[in-house]
């Protein structure tokens, strides 16, 4: 009887952090966290994780972490669907680590399995004296919480700049959503279901 009538349904997320793209750094990490909604929560796997250091080699450009993803939530409701945020980090001049880059992702909403590149940005000091002071004490900006990337609020008055990209690989399978009433299909025939909906209205 339960199986029948469901009360949530599963997102089962596996994958990998595959490189990143950095061209004036080298000797990289980055460490993942997820970020979801009060209806969500995490049933197995890891909430957060840091990769080992990779340098670029062979002449590439690349840097290759190839770091594993596996988690699964239950939810009764796609509101605060998950997002994964990843924070690099690298050694500066005098070999602290600071920050290289910011960035976050929703997880796939469709099954299968999914590529996407997340363009990274790193704060910003507000003026040229905190800038020059941060450069010289080897204290860079960064968030308290990284977990701030991922939502909405204060971000309108944080400077940022642009600094990277990262690449991911997600496999997406979801259970029971068709169940409770949502639609689970791939990304082409959501789009041609849309545009049908709105041609008949």
């Amino acid at each position: 009887m339960t199986s029948n009538n469901p009360a949530v349904f599963l997102l089962m997320v596996n994958g990998q952090i595959e490189a990143a793209d950095f061209p004036d750094y080298d000797d990289l990490y980055c460490k993942y966290c997820f970020v979801y909604g009060h209806d969500w929560a995490p049933t197995s796997g890891l909430e957060e994780g840091i990769s080992q250091i990779t340098s670029k080699g062979g002449g590439s450009q690349s840097l290759v972490w190839n770091f594993p993803l596996d988690i699964t939530f239950k939810s009764t409701n796609p509101f605060g669907w998950p997002q994964i945020v990843v924070s690099v980090y690298g050694p500066d001049t005098f070999g602290n680590d600071v920050v290289r880059g910011y960035g976050a992702v929703h997880i796939p909403f469709t099954p299968g399995k999914h590529t996407k590149t997340i363009p990274m940005f790193v704060p910003e000091s507000t003026s040229r004296l905190q800038k020059f002071t941060s450069w010289l004490m080897g204290r860079r900006p960064e968030f308290t919480d990284p977990k701030v990337v991922a939502q909405g609020e204060g971000r309108e008055v944080t400077r940022v700049r642009s600094q990277g990209f990262v690449t991911l690989q997600f496999n997406i399978v979801t259970k029971d959503m068709k169940k409770l009433g949502y639609e689970t299909t791939s990304e082409h025939s959501a789009a041609t279901g849309l545009a049908r909906t709105s041609q008949q209205l």
